[in-house]
């Protein structure tokens, strides 16, 4: 096995690690206060093929590799998770459903849009009373004539106030249970359609987070997104693709936390001496460092099985649940190191810490990582 970047990647990791300082760092912390995504961020971020990174030419994408898109990933989340947070939701939730599972009409008419970064995208999975248990949700889509017409709310919805396409997720025949569920593309704008609580977030706040609601929300028909009562099924399978983006994301957090601790250990001096002269912070930071390329190796060899056409679910839940956990123990690490200093915001170290838990939690809990992983194991 060649472990070996290419050129081309290794150039790739360099472009993209430089945009993000130049053009994202200087904005961190104002992104964060002000609780929204950049907008003005959005063509810079296309012109970079970041908005379309592994999607084919002829859409406007940029054609990259899974691993080339986790290196994208990896570089943006160590500047600004958030950020990255947003990326990887647009690339790899709505933009991939639709990639995925949408018929040729349904990929002229969107991807084109979604990979050029024209709009933001959204996708609808999780409700107030239907988190883990996806299958638990209570939004409807009943068909009448020509429409689909959708009724329901959708919570924690990335992009929910500012994407222009969302992909949503909904109930066509309860009496199926699993096989009863259907996603459907829903334009924002469309009368029925409404953005509603805005989140106020721990961390990770310079990505838009809301809820949505659907108030007899009438669809065209030619807006059902694969075939009727596949879903579910469908969603397990794109979010097998997305929970390799946010392995990468935690990766990439995880550096950043790290970096910015050894960098502090250098300069901070106690009893007459750098603390990173001392064994204690020096300790922290190897067994950091060794957590974090394990967790690159499973994020990468997820995405490589994934470039190969491989079902990933097992890899993919395993590179999760590793990268999000060692991340948080990064985070927690980097504000140790920092003493008083990681406990205000004038260091990165306090909103590493903020905007790390969320990985443990979105795209499936650590504890449904666990699940998952169990089943394969166990060929339940």
């Amino acid at each position: 096995m060649d472990f070996r970047p290419t050129e081309e990647q290794e150039l790739l990791r360099r472009t993209v690690r430089e945009f993000a300082e130049t053009e994202i760092g200087p904005h961190v912390m104002e992104w964060d206060e002000a609780q929204q995504f950049p907008m003005e961020l959005l063509s810079k971020l296309a012109s970079l093929g970041l908005t379309g990174i592994t999607y084919p030419e002829e859409f406007g994408g940029a054609g990259m590799s899974t691993v080339e898109y986790c290196i994208c990933i990896e570089e943006l989340a160590r500047v600004c998770p958030a950020i990255a947070l947003s990326v990887a939701a647009h690339n790899g939730l709505c933009t991939a459903h639709i990639s995925m599972f949408g018929n040729d009409a349904q990929k002229q008419q969107y991807l084109p849009r979604l990979v050029r970064g024209e709009v933001l995208g959204a996708w609808g999975l999780t409700e107030a009373g239907a988190g883990s248990d996806a299958a638990g949700m209570r939004t409807t889509a009943v068909r009448q004539g020509n429409c689909w017409v959708l009724n329901g709310s959708k919570a924690f919805i990335t992009h929910g106030r500012v994407g222009g396409v969302m992909v949503v997720i909904a109930i066509t025949d309860r009496a199926k249970g699993h096989r009863g569920i259907s996603a459907f593309i829903v334009e924002h704008g469309t009368p029925g359609m409404s953005a509603g609580k805005k989140e106020n977030k721990l961390g990770m706040r310079a990505s838009d987070t809301s809820e949505v609601v659907f108030e007899n929300c009438r669809i065209p028909v030619a807006h059902l997104l694969g075939e009727e009562g596949q879903g579910f099924i469908n969603t397990l399978q794109v979010l097998d693709s997305g929970r390799i983006g946010i392995a990468a994301l935690s990766v990439g957090l995880a550096q950043g936390a790290y970096e910015a601790a050894r960098s502090y250990a250098k300069e901070r001096r106690q009893f007459g001496q750098p603390i990173a002269s001392f064994q204690a912070i020096q300790w922290k930071l190897a067994d950091n460092a060794t957590r974090i390329e394990a967790a690159r190796w499973l994020t990468y060899r997820a995405a490589y099985l994934k470039d190969r056409g491989a079902r990933t679910t097992k890899e993919s839940s395993i590179a999760k649940l590793f990268a999000s956990e060692i991340a948080v123990k990064a985070a927690d690490d980097g504000v140790q190191i920092h003493g008083g200093y990681g406990f205000v915001k004038d260091y990165p170290a306090e909103k590493y810490f903020r905007d790390v838990k969320l990985l443990t939690i979105g795209e499936g809990t650590s504890e449904i990582q666990r699940l998952v992983i169990a089943r394969q194991l166990l060929g339940q």
